[in-house]
């Protein structure tokens, strides 16, 4: 693909010039050369630039996942850019998801080298208070950051910030958690389309409740109805815009008796009290027109299309806080932490900026937009996954959006006693998996949102206290 080649265009065309100039120098500086008693001699040989260190490098990169495709397709735009811009490669070292972590920090203790290991959301504060990352604040240079390569993920990477460096510096956000709806369903209903109120910013809590009742409630409904299915716990709190563990000035604080978080626990419970979740478990949106809304990540677009081909489906984030200004979406963020010691920092800066430079590479958003927007149908006549131009072209500004206005609430990282699952029960769950599942459940073990708050008050600051070093 000739854009790849093109991409560092300025940087190499900048080298190359760099190069010329040192040529250029040295032909004036032997036209002009002073005897030898007068030239001055260094008495350290030159350093390399923390650029030139990085280039001709192998890392190593323990995960659970390769960064390069294992069956024989073509590698990733940022594997492609790191091999041939800095002539460096990725050596890989497969690890179980289970023992992702007892394996990493056993390869540390015995002084094998790892250079780059993933980021998911337990790291950060729990993982990284172990002294198990080296920040990158140091290789912003070879990061590009003065170069305005970040400049969009600023908000992002300042949310990031842990004991005044950047351990975490997100090249990306995706897996942005949505609502999928058939517009032909909605039209038929006589209700008004989410997408429409979204772009007039009127797409909130209460429009959807509306939508939900009435279509529930409708005299022309035949057999059970519901208004919502799919995952959307975390959503509907990252919604509020309110994290349950606040970070600011160095100290984490409690921050679960937030009025957002109150008001989407309560919000939680009536959409299970009046019956509008339907609880079954779908990988798409359910094609029997018995549920008006379908919560789920982008993942499930594709198949929600072909089991809805001509139900006109369209996607929106989930509704904002109507207290809120703003959308806060539920969203994954891509990131690769630098492991301690690592002697090819430079060069794990290095790739970090080849995948922040394939993420905003407009030719390569083309192709993958090309490539998911193919309709075909299967040997059996079946439509095949697909996603259309309009959906793409909206996810990716919800996305956009997240970045301008990014969610992170530190609690998903402290511990079990904040994020876990447990056995699946009240008691034994983390917070954030009580504050997301138990009342959308229909538990019977609480029953108001005050005894839930009383409850899990002392279990954050239990945990606060351990971070905050009291």
């Amino acid at each position: 693909m000739n854009y790849i080649k093109k991409i560092f265009s300025g940087i190499a065309a900048a080298s190359i010039m760099m190069s010329c100039a040192v040529s250029c120098e040295n032909k004036d500086e032997k036209k002009t050369e002073k005897p030898a008693e007068e030239q001055y001699i260094p008495t350290e040989p030159p350093t390399e630039s923390p650029e030139d260190r990085a280039k001709n490098r192998t890392i190593t990169w323990l995960s659970d996942f390769s960064l390069d495709d294992q069956n024989g397709g073509e590698s990733p735009v940022a594997l492609k850019l790191f091999r041939e811009y800095y002539g460096g490669d990725i050596n890989y070292v497969p690890v179980t998801a289970e023992e992702k972590y007892t394996t990493f920090e056993y390869f540390l203790n015995c002084g094998d080298p790892i250079d780059m290991f993933p980021y998911d959301e337990t790291i950060m504060p729990q993982i990284v208070a172990k002294g198990l990352f080296d920040p990158l604040d140091p290789y912003f240079d070879v990061l590009g950051v003065d170069e305005g390569l970040w400049d969009d993920m600023e908000n992002v990477i300042d949310k990031f910030e842990y004991n005044g460096s950047h351990y975490v510096m997100p090249y990306d956000v995706s897996n942005p958690q949505l609502i999928m709806y058939s517009r032909k369903l909605v039209k038929k209903e006589k209700l008004d389309d989410p997408y429409e109120l979204y772009q007039k910013g009127e797409w909130d809590w209460d429009a959807m409740m509306d939508m939900m009742s009435k279509f529930v409630s409708s005299p022309d409904a035949e057999g059970k109805r519901y208004g919502i299915a799919g995952e959307f716990g975390e959503a509907m709190l990252t919604s509020s815009g309110s994290t349950v563990v606040k970070y600011e000035n160095g100290e984490f604080s409690n921050n679960i008796k937030d009025k957002g978080i109150a008001s989407a626990e309560k919000l939680m419970k009536k959409i299970a009290d009046e019956g509008l979740y339907n609880t079954n478990w779908y990988e798409f949106y359910p094609n029997d027109n018995s549920t008006l809304f379908y919560a789920m990540g982008d993942w499930a677009m594709g198949m929600t299309n072909a089991k809805n081909a001509k139900k006109d489906i369209m996607v929106v984030p989930f509704p904002k806080n109507p207290d809120s200004q703003e959308h806060y979406i539920d969203c994954d963020y891509n990131a690769r932490m630098l492991v301690r010691g690592s002697q090819n920092a430079e060069a794990v800066a290095a790739y970090i900026k080849c995948e922040r430079v394939a993420a905003q590479e407009e030719a390569y958003k083309q192709l993958e937009k090309s490539s998911l927007s193919v309709k075909e149908k299967d040997a059996y006549g079946k439509w095949k996954p697909f996603v259309t131009e309009e959906q793409y072209d909206a996810i990716q500004s919800y996305l956009e959006d997240a970045k301008k206005t990014p969610y992170f609430d530190f609690s998903y990282g402290m511990s079990d006693k904040m994020y876990g699952t447990g056995d699946f029960t009240y008691n034994s769950r983390g917070v954030i998996n009580n504050l997301t599942h138990s009342f959308l459940k229909g538990e019977n073990a609480v029953e108001k949102w005050e005894q839930m708050r009383d409850d899990m008050t002392e279990k954050v600051d239990e945990e606060i206290k351990r971070f905050n070093g009291q």
